[in-house]
């Protein structure tokens, strides 16, 4: 990560000649100092006549004569011709988190110990949980917690709230820290590409509330951990990253419990890391990530 302020880039666009060349030669037109390039081209899929092309590009912020209003202005032609899906954030400009969590603290804990620390760069306005047990830890942190219920009968308007909390905030980022329960089909698709889950890598085999115990029975030989984006579709969303850790025979359930914390809560921060940088790009359900 650069010391200076800087612009991130970030565009996916169908493939052609002469991409990296009309936007470089764009941001050099203007004297933009390019800091850092990512750049990776998609075969095409079943059904499509061309592949995708994917950059992530850091510009010196202090090197531009305008600011990001107007560039986004001045390059909006450009992306329109190359037919782009693109965006440009601020590094100056601190992405708003807001936290859901339910019973199991671990992934919590681990995010507020690193924005206290100054490691993750965030603001976190608020953490809504569908239990109250949680209060007092957040609100040590001085950040305001909610409690919002969740029944059968009430997810709806459970829903709405969360929603309402959210957008009050102005949040950024909506991140599942081990929340159990499903949002809504309604609340996914208002915010695309920006609700982040983590969960244990078992599913589909192992589905409920005990997958460790279940994959303790089957003798499994790897633990992981997937954080991806949420989509209505049930733990089908775009992977964002993963990892695995190996166990034995000699491992007790107590212990494949403990090193499925470790390893969620390793992969949703670093899930979370990519996003807030903007190094994951999307086209459907393909995810590609700028490490």
């Amino acid at each position: 990560m650069h010391r200076e302020r800087f612009y991130t880039l970030s565009a996916s666009c169908p493939d052609r000649v002469g991409i990296v060349a009309r936007v470089s030669s764009f941001i050099a037109e203007h004297q933009g100092w390019i800091l850092e390039t990512a750049l990776h081209a998609e075969p095409p899929r079943a059904g499509e006549a061309v592949g995708r092309y994917f950059m992530r590009i850091e510009i010196r912020a202090d090197s531009l004569p305008f600011m990001l209003s107007e560039f986004r202005e001045r390059f909006a032609p450009l992306a329109d011709e190359l037919e782009m899906n693109w965006k440009i954030t601020d590094s100056a400009v601190k992405k708003r988190l807001v936290l859901l969590v339910s019973r199991q603290e671990h992934c919590l804990y681990d995010l507020l110990a690193r924005w206290q620390s100054q490691e993750l760069d965030v603001e976190i306005p608020c953490v809504i949980s569908n239990h109250d047990h949680l209060r007092g830890f957040v609100e040590w942190h001085g950040i305001r917690f909610h409690h919002v219920p969740v029944t059968p009968d009430n997810k709806a308007a459970a829903y709405a709230e969360v929603q309402r909390l959210f957008e009050e905030v102005h949040g950024d980022t909506m991140v599942l820290a081990r929340y159990m329960q499903v949002l809504s089909p309604e609340l996914c698709a208002a915010y695309p590409g920006r609700i982040i889950n983590i969960h244990h890598s078992f599913l589909p085999s192992f589905v409920g509330a005990k997958p460790y115990h279940q994959a303790y029975d089957k003798g499994v030989k790897l633990i992981g951990a997937t954080c991806h984006y949420v989509t209505a579709d049930l733990d089908q969303g775009p992977i964002i990253e993963q990892d695995v850790i190996r166990i034995d025979h000699s491992d007790a359930v107590e212990d494949m419990v403990r090193y499925g914390r470790d390893i969620e809560k390793t992969v949703l921060a670093r899930g979370l890391r990519y996003h807030l940088e903007d190094r994951v790009l999307m086209h459907g359900h393909k995810t590609v990530v700028f490490r």
